[in-house]
Formats: structure tokens, C-alpha cells, sequence
């Protein structure tokens, strides 16, 4: 057996293959250690024979772009994609699981339990897609990967586009014959609609195990797509409820306008079954008219292959082969005979083909010639809406405007206006947004709060006030973000920066009962101005008694203190000092601003002696300071004794004497 050459080889300077995972008809799939990020990674490799076929690359192009476009749980992660070695290839999250389409070979028929949830997990990746405007064509069990945890990841989008598209290419029907939906059949253009068919396949063959029709050749199988009723799920297996059935057979149904119309809408019955409810009344009456055969055409035209799927490539090429990947897989191809088919196939198409023929031609001059109704196309996304009005046969023209209330990107006007009846080919003009109207931020710097703030309202601005400390004078705006002159969207919120005006300095906090050019030196030294103010007050005079602004508080620097200095009272209360002795009396009576005279009164009793019997003005009387108070201070008298004799009698004479 020939060894791989890509095993250990670093592709591209970066991914170092480890082995292969399995082979497709366009690719073969390696595991690859990105040795950048130091990750594995599924690298999927476009294969020599194709690598300079146009139509392979562009659909390996297309494959990268579309997966990479859509970032879902449940949609396989693109992480890098280009070009090198001679050919094309893409890096893409590695999936440890096996697909859905192994599972169901192993196992049989899935739990229906496990059938609802995973069906809805790939309506919640479709959904996702389609909401993106990707249709991806070609849902089947072998493109979806049962991951250990039970999560489910869709895979190849190479055959996805944009939209509702033709489904052939090169004259060849693209898809597996078994899940293709009757539209593809027929190579008519797909939408949305057509991968809810093809998942109402995958959701019957989990239930029972196989598909609804098969057949020997793809054709075969085509043609059962578009003619034949499908069994209800349940009378292959017992287990499928009643409103399963219904829900798998209105997936089912040939005319997409039977079908759901949305993932969401599908998804939403098999929640109600889930949870033990009835499906929707709609659901019930579609399954009934499938069924009924309700859509199944006599004869249908339908594009054939230029090879038999499965066979030959080309010129001589290696027949697709069943790979074992989580990423492509192709259905074996089975050689058996097949002009028999091909006559039979021959003669409906030649009955069908010239009543098609005939049909459409006479639709085509009717419609050519009916007026249409212009679609509402106001709120929508511009691709959206332009796929709108081209759906009904009108031509999109785009204008572009900025808009304060609509969404960049969506339309916001149309001309002609909704529901008018036009002829089919006239200009629908629809004016989408291209963002916020524009305005200049106006240049506010230095002027005052008010007259900034009315600016930039004017401007169709915002604004936010934020106050700085700052040497101009107070509310004067010193500054904006963004700056003055800049071109913003409308609504832009606006910084304005404003002055509280210079620091403040605080004022000292001692000033009160000093000298007043004490307190005075105090302040010119901090930096402030002092203005003197004489007031009455029983302190003694040039003492400060108050100042403004208070001390201890803060005030501009340079700004005026005034200070409040007593005049001196008026009068005081004179001590009292009787009984203590002269110079104490003396020294207290000068303390309290007041002159004394003494004057000595003569006195017998000793501890009168040199003390102030008296005082004037009297203890306590109010005098003014600097008067004179005279104290009387006791002088002690000596005293003699002559003894004089009576008779018997002797008596003392006593005399007394002052001491000089």
C-alpha cells in the first residue's frame, strides 16, 4: 500500500498532517496539528485532479466562505482557508464523533426522543444559515457529526449560496439523489424551503432507519421525489407518534407552499411534541393532503447528469469513493443497467417536456404582461429587500442617505410605495441607511457654561459637565473631547470641561485673638489681602475678634480677608481686692487696665494691717479702663499704760500712740 506523502508533512509552513480521515469526489480530509496555535484541526485538501478545474475551486471557494461566514454552536468552525502547494485547501475545527449517517447504519432506527432533539439542533444551524441568507443544499446524515456530548455540527457547505439559486451546474444536478427536495430535482431555483425537505428525509430515515424512496440510479430516485407518496414514518416504526408523522410529512410535501416556511416554524412543532403536545392545525391538514397525493405532479421535467452520479469522472478520472469522514461522503455508486430506465425516462420526458414547453410559454406572455404589486420593503436589510422586489419581477435601484433613527444598512423609503400595482420591470427606488447624519463639534473653549451648552445643543449634540480645577475664572469652559472642529455623528455625547476657578488656599486658622498686625502679617504672607473693620467689643482694643471668611476655610488666592478688631470696651467691672494686701490690690487693679492711689486709714486691729480695708470705685462697679481706683489700706496704732492709784485701788491709764 502507497504511503501518503502529506503524512508529517507541514502544509502550507503550518499544519503538520498527522493522517488522513477519509476521501471525497472534490477533497480528501487530513488530521493536522496547527503548529501556529498548537491545535488540532481538520484540513481539507482540494484534490490534484481538481485543483485547476474552475468549477471544483470555485465551489471549494464557495464552501470557505460560507461556513466561514456563520459562527453557530451547531455549524462547523472555519479557521483558516488558501492557497498552497499547487492547490487549494481549508482548516476547519476537528470533530471527534462520527456522522449521523454511520450512526444510523450501526444502530438502526433512532430513539424518537433523541430523533426530535437532533433534528432540532440542525434546524437551530439551518435556522442560523438561513437568517444569513445561505441555503445549504445538500443536508444529508453523512454532512452532520454526532459529537461524545450528544451536540450535533452541520458540515460542507460547498454546494450553500446566497439566496434562491438554480441547482445545477454544468447541466448536473448537485446533491444526493436521496435528500434532494423536488425542486432540486428538477434543477429549479432553491430557497430556505428546500433544506427543510431535505431534513424531513434525515428526521425520516433516523426514525425508521432508511430513507423514504430509493432506487437503482439517481434518476430513479429523482422521479420518486417528485411523484411518489411517502409511507408515514410510523407503519415502518411503531414507536413514531401520530404528530411526529405529521410533523415529518409536512416537510415532505412537494409544492414548497405546503412545506414550513421557516426552520423556526418546524422547529416549533417538534417542541410541542417534545413536550407531550398536539402539532399546529396547519401541520395536521398538510400531512393529510401528502398523503392524499396532494402535489405530486404526472410528469415532470427534470434535468439529467452528463455522467451517472457516482461513476467515472471526465475523461477517465477515479470514481467518487464512500469515505469514512466526518466531512463528505459520497454514495457508493452501483454498477447495473440503465437504457432500460433511460427510455422509459426518455418517453415521459418527451410528453412532459412539450406540455411544460407549451405551459410556460403562455405563463411567461401572461406575466410579461401583468401588472405587479410592489412589496413592503421599508425595515428590511438592503439584501434582503432587493431579493424582495427582483422575486416579483421588479428592478432594485439603491440610494443611500444617513438616517438618525434607522439602522446602518437598512431601508428607511421606497418609491413607488407599497401595495401600488406597477408593470413588471419598472424601477423600485429604496434609500437605505449609511449611518448617523454628520455635524461639526462647535469650538466652545473659553466661553461660559451657558453659551458652550447652547452650542452644542444647537450641533444636534450631547453634553456631559465635568468641573476642573483650573486658573480661569469660574464656569468658563477650558476644553472638550472631542475637540472643537471634529466631524461626529449626530447624538455624540460631548465632555465639557469646566473652571471651579483657582485652587482655593486656606485661610489660617489662629487669627482670632491676636494682635491685629499680628493676624495681618499672617494673611499677607499666605497670600491674601486684609481689610481692617473696628468693632465694639468688651476685648481689649486692636484685638481681632473676627475674621470673613472664617479661618480654617478655603478662599481664592488673593481674595480680601476681613478682619474685626475691638475698639476696646467701654467700661469694665472694677476688681474687688479688699482684704488683700496693697500691692497685691495694685497689681491687679493695673492688670485690669485701671490706675490705683493709695491712702492709709490708722487701724487697732492687727490683721488690718497693710490691707485694703476699702476701695473706689466699690468692688465691681463699672468704670472705664485707665481710671483711677484709690484704696484705703489699714495702718496698725501703738498703744501705752500708766498705772494710776485710788485709794487701795490701782488703775491702768492706757494711751495710745501712732507709730510714725
Amino acid at each position: 500500500m502507497a504511503i501518503d506523502p502529506l503524512i508529517d508533512h507541514v502544509f502550507d509552513d503550518r499544519y503538520r498532517i498527522v493522517r488522513k480521515l477519509g476521501a471525497g469526489g472534490m477533497a480528501d480530509v487530513y488530521l493536522a496539528e496547527d503548529q501556529e496555535l498548537g491545535r488540532r484541526v481538520a484540513i481539507k485538501i482540494l484534490n490534484d485532479r481538481h485543483a485547476h478545474d474552475e468549477q471544483f475551486v470555485e465551489r471549494f471557494r464557495r464552501e470557505a466562505k460560507n461556513a466561514a461566514g456563520l459562527s453557530h454552536p451547531n455549524i462547523v468552525s472555519i479557521y483558516d482557508r488558501g492557497e498552497a502547494e499547487g492547490s487549494y485547501y481549508i482548516a476547519m475545527e476537528y470533530l471527534e464523533g462520527r456522522t449521523l449517517k454511520e450512526l444510523i447504519v450501526r444502530n438502526g432506527p433512532t430513539p424518537v426522543p433523541i430523533a426530535i432533539d437532533y433534528a432540532r439542533q440542525i434546524l437551530g444551524a439551518i435556522a442560523f444559515a438561513h437568517r444569513h441568507h445561505i441555503v445549504h443544499r445538500d443536508i444529508k446524515p453523512h454532512n452532520i457529526v454526532v459529537g461524545r456530548d450528544g451536540r450535533l455540527k452541520v458540515t460542507d457547505f460547498g454546494i450553500a449560496r446566497s439566496g434562491a439559486s438554480q441547482m445545477t451546474e454544468a447541466g448536473s444536478i448537485i446533491g444526493t439523489a436521496q435528500y434532494l427536495s423536488p425542486e432540486q430535482a428538477k434543477g429549479a431555483p432553491v430557497d430556505a424551503r428546500s433544506d427543510i425537505y431535505s431534513l424531513g428525509v434525515v428526521l425520516y430515515e433516523m426514525l425508521t432507519g432508511q430513507v423514504p424512496f430509493s432506487g437503482d440510479t439517481p434518476v430513479e430516485i429523482a422521479m420518486k421525489h417528485l411523484s411518489t407518496v411517502p409511507s408515514a414514518p410510523s407503519e415502518l416504526n411503531g414507536k413514531v407518534p401520530h404528530d411526529l408523522d405529521a410533523i415529518v410529512l409536512r416537510a415532505l410535501a412537494k409544492d414548497e407552499s405546503d412545506r414550513y416556511q421557516s426552520a423556526e416554524e418546524m422547529d416549533a412543532d417538534l417542541g410541542r411534541v417534545a413536550r407531550g403536545l398536539a402539532v399546529s392545525e396547519e401541520t395536521e391538514a398538510a400531512a393529510t393532503m401528502v398523503l392524499a397525493g396532494a402535489g405530486v405532479a404526472a410528469a415532470t421535467t427534470i434535468m439529467r447528469p452528463t455522467r451517472p452520479l457516482g461513476g467515472p469522472a471526465a475523461g477517465g478520472g477515479v470514481p467518487y469513493q464512500t469515505a469514512e469522514t466526518f466531512y463528505e461522503y459520497e454514495e457508493p455508486y452501483r454498477r447495473r443497467p440503465i437504457w432500460p430506465w433511460l427510455l422509459a425516462l426518455l418517453l415521459i420526458v418527451s410528453a412532459g417536456v412539450a406540455g411544460w414547453y407549451v405551459w410556460t410559454q403562455i405563463q411567461s406572455q401572461l406575466n410579461s404582461t401583468r401588472p405587479v404589486i410592489v412589496p413592503p420593503v421599508l425595515n428590511l436589510r438592503k439584501d434582503n429587500a432587493i431579493a424582495q422586489i427582483k422575486n416579483v419581477g421588479l428592478k432594485p435601484v439603491v440610494e443611500y442617505h444617513s438616517s438618525l433613527n434607522t439602522a446602518k444598512g437598512v431601508v428607511f423609503a421606497q418609491t413607488p410605495n407599497p401595495g401600488n400595482k406597477i408593470d413588471r420591470g419598472n424601477q423600485v427606488v429604496i434609500t437605505v441607511a449609511n449611518g448617523k447624519p454628520k455635524t461639526t463639534v462647535p469650538d466652545v473653549k473659553t466661553r461660559n457654561l451657558a453659551d458652550a451648552i447652547a452650542a452644542i445643543t444647537s450641533a444636534h449634540l450631547k453634553y456631559r459637565v465635568v468641573e476642573v480645577p483650573s486658573g480661569l475664572p469660574a464656569n468658563t469652559v477650558t476644553a472638550t473631547a472631542p475637540a472643537g472642529g471634529a466631524v461626529v455623528p449626530y447624538g455624540t455625547k460631548v465632555r465639557v470641561n469646566v473652571s471651579q476657578g483657582p485652587k482655593p488656599v486656606i485661610v489660617p486658622a489662629d487669627l482670632i485673638g491676636q494682635p491685629y498686625e499680628n493676624a495681618s502679617s499672617e494673611l499677607f504672607g499666605a497670600g491674601f489681602a486684609v481689610k481692617r473693620q473696628d468693632v465694639d467689643s468688651d476685648k481689649p482694643k486692636d484685638t481681632v475678634v473676627a475674621a470673613t471668611p472664617a479661618p480654617g476655610t478655603g478662599a481664592p488666592p488673593g481674595s480680601t480677608i476681613t478682619l474685626s478688631v475691638s475698639k476696646g470696651p467701654k467700661s469694665i467691672a472694677v476688681p474687688d481686692v479688699t482684704g488683700t494686701d496693697a500691692q497685691t490690690a495694685t497689681t491687679q487693679l493695673q492688670n485690669a487696665g485701671f490706675t490705683t492711689a493709695v491712702q492709709d486709714v490708722p487701724t487697732t486691729d492687727p490683721t488690718q494691717d497693710g490691707m485694703v480695708v476699702s476701695q473706689d470705685p466699690a468692688p465691681n462697679a463699672q468704670a472705664k479702663p485707665g481710671s483711677k481706683v484709690t484704696l484705703t489700706v489699714g495702718q496698725l496704732q501703738q498703744t501705752e499704760t500708766t498705772p494710776t492709784t485710788t485709794g487701795q485701788t490701782t488703775t491702768e491709764t492706757t494711751q495710745t500712740a501712732t507709730t510714725p
